[in-house]
């Protein structure tokens, strides 16, 4: 594990994989490189592209220093860039897709942007996320309750109450709950996202690097619509929809489309 310092001074481990132009991976929520699919992805995209992958602030081997702002993830990013000679491209999948468009909004050196459906809820298609539901997931966190955290992050996102329930006594839930106390960081990320209204294209007006945002065919509608409103408020953005691909895309189809637009 190599390692760079946020300008909070907060250390970042990542790791590199393959050789060509530098691409970053952005995880999602309760991911890191122990734990989640971008493994999968780095070993699919290491035969053409430097693969970097990190461990997001607060989980795996990264620290974290308080307090949580968004904008000290988009500088845990910059630092990465600089690792990776000053530019690359950045995969973000799911709140990972909204901290990377976030980043190449903010930030030079990001040449391209490939993006797996952001969980905005941007219309009728799924119920809102209530004012009170970033504050209660925080109190739960601070209570020390990390697997009730888990349980009501995974049924705001769709999940049915039972298949919450078969999954808090499977082996990975307890990793699920080791990474419960970013949960709040990956809300913050999302913003106002949430609220069922279209969203404001100003929050990305600055990216100038080209950009894919991606679905899944078999993902829920909500997800769908927020991927095409997200390529709709990204200048000059492409959309596209991988067939049978739901929220938990195969690394083995989404690499490819992601090596073709690279």
């Amino acid at each position: 594990m190599s390692t760079v310092t946020s300008a909070d001074g907060t250390r970042i481990g990542f790791e590199t994989s393959g050789s060509g132009p530098a691409v970053i991976l952005v995880d999602g929520a309760m991911t890191h490189r122990g734990f989640g699919p971008s493994g999968d992805l780095a070993v699919a995209l290491s035969d053409a592209f430097t693969v970097y992958r990190y461990d997001r602030r607060g989980r795996g081997e990264s620290g974290d220093t308080a307090p949580y702002e968004p904008r000290r993830e988009v500088e845990d990013l910059a630092a990465l860039l600089q690792a990776a000679g000053g530019s690359a491209a950045l995969v973000g999948v799911s709140s990972g897709a909204v901290l990377a468009a976030d980043a190449a909004n903010a930030l030079p050196g990001v040449t391209k942007l490939a993006l797996y459906e952001p969980p905005f809820i941007v219309d009728g298609t799924h119920a809102p996320r209530p004012d009170a539901f970033l504050p209660e997931m925080e109190a739960l966190v601070a209570a020390g309750d990390t697997g009730g955290a888990v349980k009501k992050f995974l049924r705001s996102v769709g999940m049915p109450g039972f298949a919450v329930t078969i999954m808090s006594v499977l082996p990975p839930f307890r990793k699920m709950r080791a990474t419960a106390p970013t949960l709040p960081y990956d809300l913050r990320v999302l913003g106002d996202t949430g609220r069922g209204q279209p969203l404001d294209p100003s929050r990305w007006a600055r990216v100038t690097a080209p950009a894919l945002v991606l679905d899944g065919g078999k993902s829920p509608q909500y997800m769908r619509n927020a991927a095409a409103a997200l390529s709709a408020a990204l200048p000059g953005a492409q959309y596209r929809t991988l067939p049978g691909q739901t929220h938990i895309v195969k690394a083995s189809v989404l690499a490819p489309a992601v090596k073709e637009f690279l």
